[in-house]
């Protein structure tokens, strides 16, 4: 019995070593921009914001009025940081290193290689100010 025991706890070790799966990590955002200036700067309803999170963040609205914000590194290999570019419709965003597809009203994948939503960040609508946490 201490055998067969021994050979599946083995088993599990080695099954569950392998490629380990990376994430977007986690880096602190707090970014803070009026409702009249995301207005004035945001192009077809998406405002890039460089320098915070990994890649910078996307804030979206959408068409129901809604804020939502995303870290604009790419899922698909995230160790690359590479930042995905909203589409000129503004409803989805491009990783322009493997062609991937996100859908901007939640970040869900929508073209393969995307098999992971984009990392999300809460928006906070007070006074007229939008606020962008983590």
């Amino acid at each position: 019995m201490r055998r067969v025991l021994g050979i599946i706890i083995i088993f599990f070790l080695f099954a569950s070593c392998g490629k380990e799966e990376s994430f977007v990590p986690d880096y602190p955002v707090r970014y803070d921009v009026t409702i009249q200036e995301f207005g004035i700067y945001a192009k077809n309803n998406v405002l890039l914001v460089p320098n915070h999170g990994v890649a910078g963040l996307m804030i979206v609205r959408t068409p129901t009025g809604a804020y939502v914000a995303f870290d604009r590194c790419s899922t698909v290999n995230p160790e690359k940081a590479c930042a995905v570019i909203p589409d000129d419709s503004g409803i989805t965003a491009t990783d322009p290193c493997s062609d991937g597809k996100f859908l901007l009203l939640d970040g869900s994948p929508q073209k393969w290689p995307a098999e992971r939503s984009l990392k999300r960040y809460s928006v906070i609508i007070a006074g007229g100010n939008l606020s962008v946490r983590n």
